[in-house]
């Protein structure tokens, strides 16, 4: 082991630089990366296995972040490894810097997750050592790497570590070792302003490992760090008292340590340069390496070369053993889209969309090896039971199946899928009602800013939930969800697709289109109702580009109707009314208007073109369908929470039927 004085001088040069990343931008949190320094150095110059010349190495260990205002922190001692220059770290929270405020997944330059919201992080981490278990149920041991979490005072509190505590105790992930940074201090007020829970004894009744050490001293952190790696039933939290800003004087030279004020502000001044003379750097001219700290990574980078060339032998070797397998796991982390068989795929006509979707998940259960699926308790009535009775749940000890039983934590599903993901090797999806998206919402957003291809899965998506009332019908939701297709990512694509599909047939492409989007989340909206199947000749392949002309339309017509969902088949009802009358219909289903407003200027103006009278229908809030009706349109929606009765009185009541289609329509025209 390295010189406790060496090591030292290394966490100075952490702090030393994280307080200068903050000074010279003039915004940040100095204190916290400051605390950390110890840890992450401990971890990152002795304990983390990575291969600095393959970052992407599917069997490195992976280093977790959920304070992302610590970003000072980790680009610091990432600069020790060589994936940051010191011209980069001056540049902190600037445009166009690689180092902004908080961090930004890049695995080649060591960021596994972009972090930020609190408590997603670390949740992110509980789903990749998900991931690593079923993989090495698979693969064996050259899948076994140590998934490591850093969390802090403000991700304990955080609701979704409840979630995160108890579903990765349940599951008995060995392969998870999180460092809590337990300083005392929060933005505003000291911790015990706010809370007086016993963390320990929390995560021990979750059935975690705890160690209880000072997290600034280098042999208590390798001490904790080797009882954490030889665990072999439960997850390992190791509980750091840390001491917030350490190191830092005010500018009367006392100490400025384990104080509020520099949590999130710049030292500042005079203070600044008291800091940086008592670590040992050069106020004047901060951003720099000891030299003997360089020696120390340098050190490190050579074991690790022994280490990773040790690993890659093993893998070599079980390849040779095992090229069926070898070739798998290597197809598996290419994120490539799997091949499925959606010719074979039959479905029941007339049904529910949920139930058309657990066909499908049938076949993906059998077809796709490395799919994982999720439900919030609801796995019989979001219809992921399709899925699940091709396999089994996880349990502790056992992950040869390929189904997560969640329990009732929507956001803590979701974030797990999102660190399924972000490990890679396995395509997650996660099931609720469509209602409950509102607690995904967080996740939903940061799946959608770091283009991970996790699918959601929402059913139930209108006021025909009937008895179960307004708390469970969503009228406002799919509005919110859509406008993720509205929100670009920073390649310039849309950031989510989502798709709503009409009938089971139509059901069956969107799970295609899902399957084949690898580069940004998706969401299947799904109906609990059954419904009408689209007329005979239907060509359902024409929905993968979000929207097209329903087979039976009629030439030259007076109106167009547009609808997603089961609203396309009460516009086909209606539809027979009006030609009754001789008016000339066009019926458009949109499962999709952001994949529809990607399509060619001339593809959109032959579906809906300039001038036409377009009228729509949508189960949620009006503006659903505003941007593809236009000016000359109308738009009949729901304006209102919904009300508790059957469903079909409820279409009655709230005027989803084909007489109110019907009349309008003719009001219209």
């Amino acid at each position: 082991m390295n010189d406790v004085k060496l090591m030292n001088r290394a966490a100075d040069n952490i702090r030393i630089l994280a307080a200068s990343m903050v000074e010279k931008a003039k915004s940040g949190h100095p204190g916290g990366a400051m605390g950390g320094a110890d840890f992450v150095n401990v971890l990152f110059s002795e304990f983390l296995v990575y291969d600095p010349e393959n970052p992407r190495w599917e069997g490195r260990d992976r280093f977790f972040l959920d304070p992302g205002h610590m970003s000072p922190m980790l680009y610091s001692v990432l600069s020790l490894t060589g994936k940051f220059t010191m011209d980069e770290l001056a540049q902190f929270r600037q445009w166009g810097s690689p180092t902004p405020g908080h961090p930004e997944v890049d695995v080649m330059r060591g960021i596994e997750n972009t972090s930020g919201p609190l408590g997603q992080g670390h949740t992110f981490a509980v789903g990749a050592a998900i991931a690593a278990k079923f993989l090495k149920a698979r693969f064996g041991e050259v899948m076994n790497q140590t998934i490591y979490a850093y969390i802090s005072d403000g991700g304990v509190q955080e609701e979704i570590s409840q979630g995160a505590g108890r579903l990765a105790g349940h599951l008995g992930l060995d392969n998870l070792i999180m460092f809590y940074d337990s300083n005392d201090i929060q933005l505003s007020t000291p911790c015990s302003s706010v809370t007086s829970e016993n963390v320990a004894q929390k995560y021990a009744a979750w059935n975690w490992k705890v160690i209880e050490i000072n997290g600034n001293d280098v042999e208590q952190i390798r001490q904790a760090l080797r009882e954490a790696k030889a665990e072999t039933e439960r997850p390992t939290i190791i509980i750091g008292k840390t001491i917030m800003g350490k190191g830092a004087r005010k500018a009367d030279n006392s100490s400025y340590e384990a104080n509020c004020a520099t949590h999130g502000a710049p030292l500042g001044g005079d203070a600044y340069i008291n800091t940086i003379k008592n670590l040992g750097g050069n106020p004047e001219d901060p951003f720099h390496i000891f030299p003997e700290v360089a020696e120390l990574y340098a050190k490190r980078a050579e074991e690790l070369k022994g280490i990773v060339a040790e690993r890659y032998a093993a893998k070599a070797a079980w390849a040779k053993a095992n090229p069926e397998q070898a070739a798998k796991m290597e197809k598996w982390f290419s994120n490539a889209v799997p091949a499925v068989d959606w010719a074979g795929i039959q479905q029941k006509p007339n049904s529910a969309t949920r139930g058309a979707s657990a066909t499908v998940l049938g076949a993906l259960a059998t077809q796709v090896e490395n799919m994982i699926v999720s439900s919030a308790d609801l796995s019989n009535s979001d219809k992921t039971d399709g899925f699940l009775k091709k396999t089994h749940a996880f349990t502790k000890g056992d992950f040869s199946g390929a189904f997560l039983q969640a329990g009732v934590s929507e956001l803590t599903m979701a974030c797990c899928c999102l660190g399924m993901a972000l490990h890679g090797g396995v395509i997650p999806a996660c099931a609720t009602f469509f209602v409950f998206s509102d607690y995904m919402k967080p996740a939903v957003r940061m799946a959608a800013l770091m283009e991970l291809p996790v699918k959601f899965i929402w059913t139930h998506d209108a006021f025909r939930v009937g008895e179960d009332g307004p708390t469970h019908e969503p009228v406002e939701q799919e509005a919110q969800i859509r406008l993720m297709e509205k929100l670009k990512n920073h390649k310039g694509h849309n950031s989510m697709l989502v798709l709503r599909p009409a009938d089971a047939e139509e059901t069956t492409v969107a799970w295609r289109l899902a399957m084949e989007n690898m580069s940004t989340p998706t969401a299947l909206i799904f109906s609990r109702q059954d419904i009408k199947n689209l007329p005979e000749g239907n060509d359902y392949n024409r929905a993968g580009k979000g929207a097209y002309i329903v087979a039976g339309s009629d030439e030259n017509p007076d109106v167009i109707l547009v609808a997603s969902g089961s609203e396309v088949s009460t516009l086909l009802a209606g539809t027979e009314l009006l030609r009754k009358d001789g008016v000339k219909v066009r019926v458009v289903s949109v499962p999709s208007e952001g994949l529809f407003r990607s399509q060619s200027k001339e593809y959109q103006d032959a579906v809906l073109p300039k001038g036409a009278k377009i009228f729509g229908l949508t189960a949620g809030l009006p503006v659903n369908l505003e941007g593809l009706v236009g000016a000359n349109g109308k738009v009949f929606g729901l304006e209102s929470f919904g009300f508790s009765a059957p469903y079909k009185v409820l279409d009655e009541k709230l005027g989803f039927t084909a007489e109110n289609v019907y009349n309008q329509v003719k009001a219209m025209l």
